[in-house]
């Protein structure tokens, strides 16, 4: 029950499954087919498909590593939203774009859990999205070196996390790809 009046529809959102992102990222083929599985889902039920797709200093726009990768393919009229934040509604055309097809509940999947992912979950569900997070399709590259946990860890922690996350009036959830239900 999101709190965003007049906004019936589930969309998916898939975020950043881009080449230069999930190339070689954690279980990176399973990620991307369970992505290919709702994306059909979606399409089946007759619900949208929002794409969005990030750019910066090392993913500039149209080179390989900014494309998405091969096996996801957008629709003719499946919106894209470009990004150059985390968050994917920070300086963009996001929320024109869901208002406009009235949705009000996001399905989450895509790159990195630890970024982009978090930051877009937050920032939906602070504008009051529900937002389910797809436990088994979202990834991360390595980021050890750093300091940062293993892959395992963050995706973990991040579907641990989100399924008891609150706020007046929203639900937040994390279901496995097998476990969605777009139909109605």
């Amino acid at each position: 029950m999101t709190t965003l009046t007049d906004r019936p529809t589930t969309a998916l959102m898939v975020i950043d499954v881009q080449q230069g992102i999930v190339d070689g990222a954690y279980r990176r083929d399973e990620v991307v087919g369970n992505i290919g599985t709702l994306v059909a889902k979606a399409r089946d039920d007759e619900h949208p498909v929002v794409w969005v797709q990030h750019s910066g200093e090392e993913l500039a726009q149209g080179s390989d590593a900014w494309r998405y990768v091969p096996e996801l393919v957008r629709s003719d009229g499946e919106p894209l939203v470009h990004k150059t934040h985390g968050d994917s509604f920070a300086g963009t055309d996001l929320e024109q774009v869901l208002a406009a097809a009235g949705i009000g509940h996001l399905v989450v999947v895509g790159a990195e859990s630890d970024a982009c992912i978090r930051s877009t979950i937050h920032g939906a569900f602070v504008r009051g999205y529900d937002v389910t997070l797809v436990s088994d399709a979202h990834t991360a590259g390595d980021k050890s070196a750093w300091g940062a946990p293993p892959v395992d860890q963050v995706v973990a922690h991040t579907n641990l996390y989100w399924q008891f996350e609150t706020a007046p009036g929203r639900t937040a959830a994390v279901v496995e790809t097998k476990d969605i239900v777009f139909g109605g």
